[in-house]
């Protein structure tokens, strides 16, 4: 088999604050972990009920998916949890290493793109809702696109797998991979930020201005509703720009700088993006605890929270105004709340 790229240079990486990350990741997992079992446990719990009384909606499927994803990589951070308390000794493995760095990879893009998905059907059922009635009705729809999300996914995490997680001696488990590798895994790890991160994140902003624009502009959304649907937005947009670009960034700033390392370069901006980025991961992991939010946001009721879809200074509605009321029901009603 032919032997890797490697960088050159003397392959002398910089002594950098260890400690931190054996002491700040460890904190942060166990709040994922209760957060992450209590909300997605209790969301997905939420949503069988409702699927068994009849009551099911279109964005029930994704949202499901969204926890599903959620509750497989929490169920692998006790073994992160034990690992980093133990001074990062791994003792389950070279193969359950892969699979506990890789299942934080799939999470993380299954996360962005069912998000993605439900951002797609909110603009759709909010901006063009007699439109998107008629191929996002009923939950067939929601199943393909969720296998086509899952397909996609495994098909953008797959290569992660293929490569060393572990040191030579065996005892350390990489969230990346050795250094050795690092001609390969830098522009597979720039790959997979466009594909999996930028592209997606464009398409969110582009849906949601769409959608704050529009009710901004229609005098005829009550308040509550556009007071949810920005709230969506917003939560949408913090798990992005909290749990997502920043690792992005300093995930391929960190494999950059290790290059660096490698060719003898050893300075204090260095060992500050190696900190960044063990920050980072951190935050990227409570994703996890924050997507359950997901589950309050689609699941209000329509009729509970409509007082009026129509407002006049007229002592009546004309009719095309009780027109209008009932379009907006009937979208609201397609959204899932």
């Amino acid at each position: 088999m032919e032997a890797p790229p490697r960088w050159p240079g003397n392959g002398t990486l910089c002594s950098v604050d260890t400690g931190f990350t054996q002491r700040f990741l460890p904190t942060v997992y166990l709040v994922v972990i209760a957060l992450g079992l209590v909300g997605n446990g209790l969301g997905l719990w939420h949503l069988c009920t409702r699927a068994r009384r009849g009551a099911r909606q279109p964005l029930d499927l994704l949202v499901g998916n969204l926890g599903l994803a959620d509750l497989l990589y929490v169920s692998t951070l006790p073994f992160l949890v034990s690992y980093y308390l133990q001074g990062r000794v791994w003792l389950f493995g070279q193969g359950w290493c892969r699979i506990t760095r890789g299942l934080f990879h799939l999470n993380l893009y299954a996360s962005i793109g069912f998000l993605t998905c439900i951002s797609i059907y909110r603009y759709l059922g909010i901006v063009h809702p007699l439109k998107a009635r008629g191929w996002c009705y009923g939950t067939t729809p929601s199943a393909w696109l969720s296998m086509m999300v899952w397909v996609w996914v495994i098909a953008q995490v797959a290569p992660d797998f293929a490569f060393s997680k572990m040191d030579d001696a065996g005892t350390q488990c990489h969230d990346t991979t050795e250094h050795e590798y690092l001609g390969v895994y830098l522009p597979y790890t720039m790959t997979i930020t466009v594909t999996g991160f930028i592209i997606p994140f464009l398409i969110i902003i582009g849906c949601y201005c769409h959608v704050v624009v529009v009710l901004c502009r229609n005098d005829t959304v009550n308040l509550g509703l556009r007071r949810r649907s920005i709230s969506l937005v917003i939560l949408v947009m913090i798990l992005f720009s909290v749990c997502f670009l920043p690792y992005h960034i300093f995930r391929n700033l960190n494999l950059l700088s290790r290059g660096w390392q490698l060719q003898g370069s050893c300075t204090q901006a260095v060992k500050n993006i190696y900190l960044s980025y063990q920050v980072t991961r951190g935050l990227a992991s409570f994703n996890s605890a924050l997507n359950p939010l997901l589950y309050v946001m689609t699941s209000e009721s329509c009729m509970s929270r409509m007082r009026t879809l129509c407002q006049t200074r007229e002592t009546s509605c004309q009719e095309d105004e009780k027109n209008m009321s009932i379009i907006l029901c009937k979208e609201e009603l397609f959204l899932g709340d």
